[in-house]
């Protein structure tokens, strides 16, 4: 099935407005912009969006330093498209990028992974043997889709027999795009739903879903079909007041909801997925599966000092990392920002937003030997998309409150606006905050 855009009709005055009220709320609650004359030696391991967007900041704040960024990585992906392609709005190009487009020249890259940290020895050892000294690091490494801990699970199969991801690549968006029209096309049973590890996006496999249903029920076939979302928790959301209300959606679109089930494996060819419950092993039929992975530290953090040695954090690898400076808890010469911090809340980009400008401000006053000022409250936000032309402009911090930064949007209500700034007015300022204008 070929992709046709399906863009929102916004005038141009109305797209401005909208344009120039996301950037400066977006500003709000940035950092300092004081600059240092220090000349310390600064690793970032990881060129995604945090680590370029930390690159940048710290070229700008420490014009002396020697800023060096490791990553093997060319291509720099616009993850936040991802549910777009998937919905047949974005094409997969519409994503992809160079990552040397966005690095200041100043930045050096190392372009191999980073496959030791010795945070002892201050130092990073990359999968091409060059070992890189530092005296201050910032983690960025973004996290691992860990497809291949579903039994019977290979990412080789998005896109075949029924199975689909929308987190793996583009073209496994795409892939997406096509098996749900499959779907509703020949009937019968789909599966979505998340695991239960931390994530990037929770709001991701709850949107897909509601787009699938939206799909189905504008080509006149959602009659032919069986949507289940399963959750391995009693709720869809962790936000209370979140959960609540895409639970009135659901029961609204006729999905249905399958709590405390575990996905654990899945048999491709009779086409069954098995989860644990609490009370025992329960097997599901699909037509059509939305499998969003497991998610875990890369294996050369989880292999390190870096990671928590005790709570729930520490399981997957994730960095230990103080919530509100977003500095290391053991080594205070690191500093974490992105999906692979170890921190309550904060796996999407706009987390990056608000995560950088702190960790870089409290990385500048640990050089120069000043009390750390700025901190992260959490805030994390999520352009809840319930269908093509509408979604709920979500925003919270670490405690659960909802904290809109427009007070004529109710976070809660299903409107254009929300639509148009996920479809239009994010990616923009996605773009300025990997230069670190924003």
């Amino acid at each position: 099935m070929s992709f046709e855009r399906t863009h929102t009709n916004v005038s141009r005055r109305d797209l401005v407005r909208l344009l120039t009220a996301t950037v400066a709320a977006a500003s709000f609650g940035g950092a300092s912009a004081q600059t240092s004359t220090a000349k310390p030696r600064i690793v970032v391991a990881g060129a995604g969006a945090a680590g370029v967007s930390m690159a940048s900041r710290l070229s700008k704040l420490l014009p002396n330093a020697t800023v060096t960024i490791i990553d093997a990585r060319k291509e720099h992906l616009y993850q936040p498209g991802f549910t777009l392609i998937a919905a047949g709005v974005y094409r997969p190009g519409d994503v992809v990028d160079d990552t040397a487009r966005h690095l200041p020249r100043s930045v050096k890259w190392v372009q191999e992974h980073v496959a030791e940290f010795d945070p002892e020895g201050k130092s990073v050892t990359t999968t091409g043997g060059q070992k890189i000294a530092y005296d201050f690091l910032v983690v960025t490494t973004g996290l691992k889709l860990d497809y291949e801990s579903i039994e019977g699970m290979d990412s080789k199969l998005i896109g075949r027999e029924g199975i689909a991801s929308v987190y793996a690549s583009p073209q496994s968006a795409a892939a997406c795009f096509s098996q749900v029209a499959q779907f509703y096309d020949k009937g019968g049973i789909g599966l979505f739903g998340r695991p239960r590890t931390e994530m990037k996006c929770a709001g991701a496999p709850l949107k897909f879903a509601m787009l699938a249903d939206d799909r189905a029920r504008t080509a006149g076939k959602r009659q032919n079909t069986k949507f289940v979302y399963y959750t391995p928790f009693t709720n869809v959301f962790s936000v209370v007041p979140v959960h609540h209300r895409v639970a009135e959606i659901f029961k609204r679109q006729d999905i249905d909801v399958a709590y405390d089930h575990d996905l654990t494996s899945i048999d491709p060819v009779r086409k069954i997925a098995r989860f644990k419950t609490p009370v025992g092993t329960e097997e599901m039929k699909y037509d059509f599966l939305h499998l969003v992975p497991p998610q875990r530290a890369p294996d050369a953090v989880r292999n390190s000092p870096l990671p928590w040695k005790t709570g729930a954090l520490a399981a997957d690898g994730w960095v230990e990392t103080n919530r509100d400076t977003m500095q290391h808890g053991r080594y205070p010469e690191i500093f974490v920002v992105g999906d692979i911090a170890g921190v309550p809340r904060g796996k999407t980009a706009a987390s990056v937003k608000w995560q950088a400008p702190v960790a870089a401000a409290n990385l500048m006053s640990v050089i120069d030997g000043k009390p750390m000022r700025e901190t992260y409250n959490g805030y994390t936000s999520c352009p809840m998309i319930t269908a093509i032309g509408k979604a709920m402009l979500i925003e919270f911090d670490y405690a659960g409150n909802l904290t809109p930064s427009f007070s004529f949007i109710d976070p809660l209500q299903e409107n254009w606006i929300a639509w148009a700034m996920k479809e239009q007015a994010l990616k923009p300022m996605y773009y300025a905050m990997l230069s670190g204008r924003v």
